[in-house]
C-alpha cells in the first residue's frame, strides 16, 4: 500500500469518527449504538491510550487495530440511512470548516467524567459493604 492510500484511509477514518459523533446525537440510533459510538469517538480523540504509545510496536496497535475495529463495529450498529445522513453532514461541516476540536474535547471530557463517576460509585459501594 502506498502513502497516498494510507492518507486516504486515514481521512476516511477521521470522517467516520465525526459521522459517529453525529450519529451519537441522533435519536433514531438505538441507545446501545449511541453508547458504543460515544466510547469509540472518545477513545479516538483521547490522549489516554489503552496501550501507551512509547511501548515499541505495541503502543501503536490500539491506533492501528482498536480504533478502526471500534469504528467498524459502531457503523454496523447504526441504521444505514442514519449513517449515510451523518456522513453527509460530517462532509458538509468539514467543507465549511465547522468541525473543530472543541467537539472532540467535550466528548473526551464527558467520557472520562462518566468513567470517573462510575469508578467512584463502584468504590463507594465496595467500601460501604
Amino acid at each position: 500500500m502506498n502513502i497516498e492510500a494510507w492518507k486516504d484511509r486515514a481521512r476516511r477514518l477521521k470522517a467516520d469518527v465525526f459521522a459517529l459523533y453525529l450519529a451519537y446525537r441522533d435519536p433514531r440510533v438505538p441507545w446501545y449504538a449511541r453508547l458504543f459510538a460515544l466510547c469509540v469517538v472518545g477513545y479516538a480523540f483521547s490522549p489516554i491510550d489503552l496501550i501507551p504509545d512509547p511501548i515499541p510496536v505495541l503502543g501503536y496497535l490500539d491506533d492501528l487495530i482498536l480504533i478502526p475495529l471500534g469504528i467498524a463495529l459502531a457503523i454496523r450498529m447504526i441504521p444505514k440511512d442514519v449513517l449515510d445522513e451523518c456522513r453527509e453532514n460530517a462532509r458538509a461541516l468539514e467543507a465549511e470548516g465547522k468541525l473543530t476540536n472543541w467537539v472532540a474535547g467535550v466528548v473526551v471530557i464527558a467520557v472520562w467524567l462518566l468513567l470517573a463517576s462510575a469508578a467512584v460509585i463502584l468504590t463507594m459501594g465496595v467500601i460501604s459493604s
